[in-house]
């Protein structure tokens, strides 16, 4: 039986895509940020709650088997300043989430953040949203996984996934997919040969630092960064993490060395990179750094659909009888 879902945090929809390829329903989701938003519904027939979670009341949403949500991770990231709960606008956010799971009782609760939430502030950051959890009435199992190792991308990303439950057979039956094999190429999701738009390019007259990277980019089959002051390259024949500001700086968004050039990853490539479907639209007016943040937030898609299949074979178990 399909799972009605709710999601917060929603972004452009990679945990929602997870789960409808599971065979899953989404009958709520709340975002506030305007331009994932107008993502989200180019490729969602749902309305998205267009809100701080702070203003939505347990009233407003469906009665659901799951809630979501990839709570905002900047405030643990390595990538960020590791604030944690002393963010006040994001690090408590978590909390608003929680406010609303203790309203609905939902059967599940799916969370995912940065691989540094567990070891963030010695472990107290994780250990106090496990208790708040397990204080709730769920009993949590939680993973790091990979997603060039769980998902077949091509991309070096781990993600921590937590899964509680309210259902104490649910909580027996469930497990973590296992590992398989990394099949998928960088050049199956980017594309090394053909020319794309001019404005992905570097030249000498764009990019200051343009003859370094002409110098140091010598292998056209792998994925480079430039890093401030030097350029890296990237031996495993896999992309290092996409992050949220991508677009922001020259050093952020993933370069390659192609026969017209170099460039920088398409915002459609670093979309592919996190398992988006082909047929998953960009806005065409939208500015290339929002599309760019909006895949460095997101997830690993293919990861999640593991993980939601292993949540409905649970709860098909209990509800069996098995």
């Amino acid at each position: 039986m399909p799972l009605n879902c709710a999601s917060f945090f929603a972004g452009v929809g990679g945990i929602e895509e997870g789960f409808i390829q599971s065979g899953d329903n989404i009958v709520y989701a709340n975002e506030m940020d305007d331009f994932a938003v107008k993502t989200y519904e180019l490729n969602f027939d749902l309305d998205v709650d267009h809100r701080m979670i702070q203003d939505v009341q347990p009233q407003d949403v469906p009665n659901c088997d799951l809630i979501m949500g990839g709570f905002p991770c900047q405030a643990f990231s390595i990538a960020g300043y590791q604030r944690g709960f002393e963010d006040q606008e994001r690090g408590k956010l978590f909390f608003e989430l929680l406010r609303l799971v203790e309203a609905k009782h939902p059967r599940i609760v799916f969370c995912e953040n940065v691989k540094n939430l567990v070891g963030h502030d010695n472990g107290n950051t994780f250990r106090v949203i496990r208790e708040a959890l397990e204080d709730a009435g769920y009993e949590i199992k939680y993973a790091v996984l990979n997603g060039m190792e769980y998902g077949n991308v091509p991309q070096n990303r781990e993600r921590i996934y937590i899964v509680g439950f309210r259902n104490h057979e649910d909580y027996r039956n469930f497990d973590f997919p296992e590992p398989i094999p990394l099949t998928t190429r960088l050049t199956d999701v980017i594309d090394f040969q053909n020319r794309v738009d001019e404005k992905y390019y570097y030249t000498n007259d764009s990019c200051s630092f343009y003859q370094t990277l002409v110098h140091d980019m010598t292998n056209p089959n792998t994925i480079y960064q430039w890093r401030r002051v030097y350029v890296r390259e990237n031996k495993s024949n896999v992309c290092p993490t996409l992050t949220a500001n991508m677009g922001e700086g020259g050093h952020n968004v993933p370069l390659v060395l192609t026969p017209q050039g170099i460039r920088k990853l398409t915002p459609h490539e670093c979309f592919n990179l996190q398992g988006f479907p082909v047929d998953y639209q960009l806005p065409g007016d939208m500015a290339q750094t929002h599309l760019y943040k909006q895949a460095g937030n997101s997830v690993v898609v293919p990861v999640i659909r593991r993980i939601a299949e292993k949540i409905n074979q649970a709860v098909e178990e209990t509800d069996n009888g098995h």
